[in-house]
């Protein structure tokens, strides 16, 4: 039997935790931030936010946010 190795599949959305780990904002601030990008990018509440959205509004390297998501 071969070795099998589990891929971890990288993670296309963003949530408030993921924000407050990213940002060291509370968690109020994390929302607001996510309210603010689905906002701008005409999404209705409760659509999800992507990684490279909340990327392109913060102006934050895309590499840098996947590492805090691992």
């Amino acid at each position: 039997m071969p070795n099998s190795h589990k891929i971890v599949p990288t993670r296309i959305v963003i949530y408030a935790k993921d924000v407050m780990n990213i940002t060291g904002r509370s968690e109020r601030t994390a929302r607001k931030i996510l309210q603010q990008i689905r906002k701008a990018t005409g999404k209705k509440r409760g659509d999800m936010v992507t990684v490279s959205e909340f990327c392109q509004f913060t102006g934050i390297d895309q590499h840098l946010v996947t590492g805090f998501l691992l």
